[in-house]
């Protein structure tokens, strides 16, 4: 757009921000990423799933992330410190209760040329990502803190910046928010909504020299992501590589319970691992290598992701819960798909209205909705996600969301048929699996 600094400005250069100023630099556009940190910085959600890797493609950096030497990702397990066995009530293939593990090998994607993924340290992998942003061509500004967005004039935006000890204005045709949980204009358009369900809470940190072959249940399984099943409800335990020795270990619950506990963050974690004895074993003989952090309040939704000469991307527009592993994938797919609608509009030269980015609405809304209710059903009957993953007739489709490919717009036979055991087990207190009913109940599907 001409008379403006830019065509678009794009709010905060993570996985989400930097993707989407790489798109839309290599199509021409003029764009710039202000990102308030200093890169590298250090950041959760370390583990990648194979939808992530055509995007990568996409846009020249997947060389770039596998010449990193990040860990290798070929699958997922799943533990638990129950040691019974569940009814599986006609379910074939199932040899227990609770454990369960997947190699994405198992089933091709299209457009994923390699059977692995990666674990990723954030900090290296976001000043990747954002470099190379600026290496096709996009204006990259850090330590400079954007403080509002100025949609007065209906032919461009005035993004306000912090710079120094200067507040600078900036022009620009759209503004993509991605800022990631500070959600800037979630609150700035009061348009953020807290989720109805969720209400997550973590605490993680590094440690050096976990046996993950202790963990595991064959050589093959040992640089999986690992997902602890603690028996305490809505509760469980992140395990993810992040070098040779370093793993990234954090407990997910309820904030309720963080705050009945009444605990520093460090009882906190070594109480709940505690019920899990194997996993508690492992742990002790580590060694700590990052203090123990906390993240909450990380479970919302918008009432809108897109507007006039506006669009949101990444956990700007969405985020649930991490057990999937699904906030990068949703960050680059998200910004793949509204570029997409940007560049179309761009050479459109009609302007940015809400119009334009109908494709990206729904392709968005639609996918993450299926991330959404999967998320829910797993925590509502971890057994029943268990009984999925080992039944040959639900395998694949699982493993399909598993491995994020959600944006074809069709929902997986799989949740369909999740959802009917679920509400059948709701519905009859003498199920034999309704004892092991979550507390979170699953509510009708949203964004």
């Amino acid at each position: 757009m001409s008379g403006t600094d830019y065509d678009v400005v794009v709010i905060g250069g993570g996985p989400a921000g930097s993707t989407t100023a790489s798109y839309l630099a290599r199509a021409g556009l003029r764009v710039a990423v202000f990102e308030s940190e200093t890169f590298p910085r250090e950041h959760v959600g370390e583990s990648l799933v194979p939808a992530t890797t055509p995007v990568l493609l996409e846009i020249g950096a997947l060389d770039k992330v596998d010449a990193a030497g990040f860990p290798r990702k070929y699958g997922a397990s799943w533990t638990s410190a129950e040691s019974r066995d569940i009814p599986h009530l006609g379910y074939s293939g199932l040899s227990h209760g609770w454990t369960a593990d997947i190699q994405f090998v198992e089933r091709d994607q299209p457009g994923v040329d390699r059977d692995y993924t990666y674990h990723v340290d954030r900090g290296q992998f976001d000043a990747l990502l954002l470099k190379h942003s600026e290496e096709q061509g996009a204006a990259v500004f850090t330590g400079v803190r954007v403080l509002s967005v100025d949609f007065d004039d209906p032919e461009r935006v005035t993004v306000s910046c912090r710079i120094g000890d200067r507040t600078v204005p900036f022009t620009a045709g759209l503004v993509v928010d991605a800022s990631g949980r500070q959600t800037l204009l979630g609150r700035q358009l009061r348009i953020k909504v807290p989720d109805p369900v969720f209400d997550q809470y973590a605490v993680h940190t590094w440690v050096k020299g976990l046996d993950r072959a202790a963990l595991a249940n064959s050589a093959e399984e040992v640089d999986h992501i690992f997902v602890h099943f603690l028996p305490i409800k809505d509760t469980w335990v992140w395990q993810i590589p992040i070098t040779d020795t370093i793993t990234s270990v954090g407990v997910v619950t309820q904030k309720k319970r963080f705050t009945e506990a009444n605990k520093d963050r460090e009882a906190f974690f070594w109480e709940f691992v505690s019920s899990h004895p194997a996993l508690a074993e492992a742990l002790h003989a580590t060694e700590r290598v990052r203090p123990f952090k906390v993240e909450g309040d990380y479970s919302y939704a918008m009432e809108e992701i897109c507007g006039d000469r506006f669009i949101l991307v990444g956990d700007a527009a969405r985020f649930v819960d991490p057990i999937f592993s699904s906030g990068v994938s949703v960050a680059l797919n998200s910004a793949r798909i509204a570029s997409q609608d940007i560049i179309a509009a761009h050479r459109a030269g009609a302007g940015y209205g809400r119009e334009r980015f109908a494709t990206y609405e729904d392709k968005l809304r639609s996918a993450v909705r299926y991330w959404y209710e999967f998320i829910s059903i797993y925590y509502r009957l971890n057994v029943l996600f268990t009984a999925f993953v080992q039944d040959p007739r639900y395998r694949v489709d699982v493993l399909k969301m598993l491995q994020g490919d959600v944006y074809d717009g069709e929902e997986p036979k799989a949740l369909t048929a999740m959802r009917e055991v679920v509400r059948a087990v709701e519905e009859n207190p003498d199920h034999l699996w309704h004892p092991y009913l979550g507390t979170l109940k699953v509510p009708a599907p949203t964004l």
